[in-house]
């Protein structure tokens, strides 16, 4: 499909005409290197798109930190489940997903350089970069390639590059102090920067120091999510005892000692004796949507002219952080680890017992915060310079980064099932434990003590690291008729690996309901040779052509891939450039999915789509939607997994007729070959039912596969008839994805008089296709259309920056496409939000800053499954939220 001009594009082509009259020579302009290219150049825009955001647009957009104006940008439109996201693998981290390929299909670099990948795998599964605690501070830019790049990157460049360039240069200290909180309650949080840099002599300096602390939002805090059944939802069960042989329930008079739990809100659902006790806000109660986060980030850099042509440079960035959050509190169930119910002596039927516990009796809910402290570094050291005076730079650098992550868990013991039930006293026939249970324990709340008694804690430690030697050279082969041949060359050695370390005592059975965990490690090697060059064929068309090896060595095989991608640049006119790439890239197999052993487990949450379609329940009233703790899973790595490949290509074009206006729209294309990729659970269970049901084919490859999956209990099973027993997930190599769009973006600047100046920019990102094949015979399936696909299918991006005098202001929109909501029955309407902020100098010293995002205070409500009701991973439920940021210059 061809791109085509939106309303949007056609008004800003108009605005530029009538500025047409200012035209600029980009030959005079001072040459640039920027992402993408290793080659410097005299213009910023080339062959292949690149998105640039300053350090001063990071605080004047509202964005928070380097993730959240990553987050936001147009072409990242991929889902993702952040640090704020609740049930996740890896709540004290943050991911951004470009063209919505997934986090580890996008290279992020700190200037120009790979860093560490966070430790525990996104989803369980793939490894990437977190985003969460890099210092905005001491950003000069952050340049974003929107294509494939392996043949100058490397493995990860497939869906784009994100560099991070921090400042090389400063003059002075600068202070500066930020202070906010949300408008609707909570979440308070506030940072401080002190940064700066001074020359002596020879030898320039730069180094900043960020502190900052978040506290927890809970989703008690807003009174649209309090209470669980709002939406006319059964209570969840907070004490149940069942009678297996018919399913009744028995004793529910008891639910008068449980009056005072979960805020008094506890009642008995059901009738007479056949009921359990229940609360609306046993969830709202344990779940944040706001993690706590305390942080301090350092960074310094060095550069040390040696001589004319020398230049020693060393830069180190540190990190600490502290992070807390909760998702659901302590829960007991009989005999969960092993048959899940047991017979009764005293009253001679197979029972299952079930408690949840309050906060009033563990002594707060924050007593069952999950709490990870992170410690990453940073090191790069080398030199560059010139040969002589040959016009050839160089620059060989050592860089070394390491992620070391301590999470604690606080668990029940195992002596938890003792506490209720007493000794076992003998089996059934049927293998099934015999027990005298103390009812008066379990029909009364514990107090905290009694709680304590039951409880301990885990510390895992999970640790991942890269080093890379690189020599790279620049500079001129010779001259053409049209302009000099230049080349970039470049050596590169580099290695990484990463552990995890489960607490040991997980395998010794002191913890209630845990599996075996295995200490799992792995690391490979990596050899590249590339070479780049930039041939100018006429004096208005030049080509750039770069070609790349990669060799890694992992789990006894090495694979090796060459990459080559070729650009265009043709200026009919120095104000019209009309362009074109086209790259191959692959990606390694992430090492999670290498190495991973064999490992059971249970998933936070799990919605069993066929029992509900069965018992003609809408998810929002479903009894077995979203239920607390998941399905059982097992998972295991796979060492023979094959590379991936890539293909990508796009066309478009840049006119600046001014120095005042410039728009460009490009069109973009990417197609990955023999996808590295785990099943996604739901997912799997959403095919599962629908294979069942009879809505897909039940012969087809896809519901074969999905068959043996999904484990059931059987039919005539005494506990949990036709429940999901396992779920069976490992990493295969898929047929293919592929997904294609446009970018629309422009600026203008205009100078209103006694008003002030004005810059008007808007970044526009479309989706056209995205399509995913698991099996070679299986169909194409549309992901773009899927209602199990929350990506965002467009995204809109436009700001005002106004300034006069000592003023500035800039109101920034965002735009977000439909996405459907979360039972996947129909579509959430596009919602835009707006950020803005307003400054005031009052000397070239200080200024003082009002920032204020969200400003109409809109939440996404999504009803349709039920709580928490609103579009999680969407959209944030926080509403409004304010700061005043203070800057002074010593």
């Amino acid at each position: 499909m061809r791109p085509h001009l939106t309303p949007l594009a056609l008004a800003v082509l108009i605005a530029g005409i009538a500025h047409a009259d200012d035209s600029t020579d980009p030959a005079n302009v001072a040459p640039v290197t920027v992402t993408g290219s290793r080659i410097p150049r005299a213009q910023q825009e080339g062959p292949t798109p690149v998105t640039v955001i300053t350090g001063a647009e990071l605080e004047k957009q509202g964005y928070r930190n380097v993730y959240d104006a990553l987050n936001q940008q147009a072409q990242n439109s991929g889902f993702t489940q952040g640090a704020d996201f609740g049930n996740t693998f890896t709540p004290a981290a943050n991911a951004i997903s470009l063209r919505g390929l997934g986090p580890n299909h996008t290279l992020v670099l700190i200037n120009g350089r790979r860093v560490a990948d966070y430790p525990t795998a996104y989803d369980g599964s793939v490894n990437f970069v977190n985003l969460a605690n890099i210092p905005s501070a001491l950003v000069e830019r952050i340049e974003i390639l929107n294509a494939g790049a392996s043949a100058i990157y490397g493995s990860d460049a497939i869906a784009g590059v994100v560099n991070i360039i921090l400042k090389t240069h400063a003059d002075g200290i600068n202070l500066n102090v930020k202070a906010g909180s949300t408008t609707r309650g909570g979440g308070d949080n506030g940072r401080v920067q002190i940064s700066g840099g001074k020359d002596f002599g020879d030898v320039s300096t730069v180094f900043a120091l960020e502190v900052s602390k978040t506290q927890m939002l809970w989703s008690k805090d807003r009174d649209f999510m309090s209470d669980s059944t709002a939406g006319g939802a059964a209570p969840v069960r907070i004490w149940g005892r069942r009678n297996l042989d018919d399913g009744v329930y028995l004793g529910g008079a008891n639910c008068g000692a449980f009056g005072g739990l979960f805020n008094s809100s506890t009642v008995a659902v059901g009738k007479g004796d056949n009921a359990y006790c229940g609360s609306g806000q046993a969830q709202p109660s344990y779940w944040t949507i706001q993690t706590q986060n305390q942080s301090e980030n350092f960074y310094g850099g060095l550069q040390w002219a040696l001589n004319d042509n020398t230049t020693f440079f060393a830069d180190v960035m540190l990190g600490f952080n502290d992070t807390q959050n909760n998702t659901r509190g302590p829960t007991w169930t009989s005999l969960l680890a092993t048959d899940g119910y047991f017979f009764n002596k005293d009253t001679g039927l197979d029972e299952q017992w079930t408690r949840r516990f309050a906060p009033e009796e563990i002594g707060g809910a924050d007593v069952w915060n999950r709490k990870w402290r992170d410690s990453a570094v940073n090191l790069s050291t080398g030199l560059r310079g010139s040969f002589g005076n040959s016009g050839w730079d160089y620059e060989a650098v050592y860089n070394i980064s390491g992620y070391l992550s301590r999470n604690t868990v606080p668990r029940l013991l195992a002596s938890v099932d003792d506490y209720f039930l007493g000794p076992r006293l003998g089996t059934t026939d049927d293998g099934i434990g015999i027990y005298s249970p103390n009812l008066a324990r379990f029909n009364q709340p514990l107090t905290s003590d009694q709680f304590n008694s039951l409880v301990g804690h885990t510390e895992s430690r999970d640790a991942a690291w890269t080093q890379t030697g690189s020599l790279t050279t620049t500079g001129k082969l010779y001259d053409l008729p049209a302009g000099p041949l230049k080349a970039a060359a470049l050596l590169e050695l580099g290695s990484q690996g990463y552990s995890n370390h489960p607490d040991s005592q997980i395998n010794q059975g002191l913890f209630y309901n845990t599996s075996g965990a295995q200490d799992v490690s792995g690391s490979r090697t990596r050899k590249a040779a590339a070479l780049e060059l930039d041939i100018p064929i006429v004096k208005q068309l030049d080509a750039t052509l770069a070609g790349r090896y990669d060799q890694y060595t992992f789990a006894d095989h090495s694979d090796g891939k060459f990459t080559w991608n070729v650009g265009l640049q043709y200026r009919p006119v120095n104000t019209l450039l009309l362009r074109a790439n086209y790259a191959t890239s692959f990606r390694a197999p992430d090492m999670n999915y290498i190495y991973e052993a064999s490992t059971k487990g249970y998933y936070a949450s799990t919605t069993d789509y066929y029992r509900c379609y069965k018992a003609n329940q809408s998810l929002s009233n479903c009894d077995y939607a979203n239920y607390s703790p998941g399905a059982n899973y097992v998972e295991a790595g796979n060492r023979n997994l094959q590379s991936e490949n890539g293909k990508s290509f796009g066309y478009g074009f840049v006119w600046s007729p001014s120095r005042n206006f410039d728009v460009s729209v490009d069109y973009w294309n990417i197609k990955i070959d023999n996808l590295v990729t785990d099943l996604d659970p739901d997912k799997l269970l959403r095919t599962e039912a629908a294979c069942r049901t009879g809505v897909d084919d039940p012969t087809s490859s896809l519901c074969k596969d999905a068959f043996a999956r999904v484990v059931r209990n059987p039919d005539n099973a005494v506990l949990d008839p036709g429940a999901i027993n396992t779920i069976l997930v490992n990493p295969i190599n898929a047929a293919q994805e592929s997904t294609s769009g446009f970018d629309i973006g422009g600026k203008y600047k205009w100078t209103w008089g006694p008003v002030g100046d004005f810059l008007f920019s808007a970044n526009y990102s479309k989706t056209l296709t995205h399509h995913y094949q698991q099996f070679a015979d299986d169909p194409v399936d549309d992901e773009l259309h899927d209602m199990t696909n929350y990506d965002w299918p467009d995204k809109l991006n436009a700001q005002v920056t106004w300034s006069r005098n000592a003023w500035t202001s800039t109101v920034q929109v965002t735009r977000y496409g439909k996405v459907p909501n979360a039972e996947g029955s129909a579509y959430l309407t596009p919602t835009a939000l707006a950020n803005l902020s307003v400054g005031y100098d009052f000397t070239k010293q200080a200024s003082l800053s009002l920032i204020v995002n969200n400003v109409l205070n809109t939440i996404k409500h999504d009803d349709s499954a039920g709580w928490p009701f609103y579009a999680v991973g969407s959209y944030l439920p926080y509403g409004r939220q304010w700061w005043l940021e203070f800057n002074y210059k010593l």
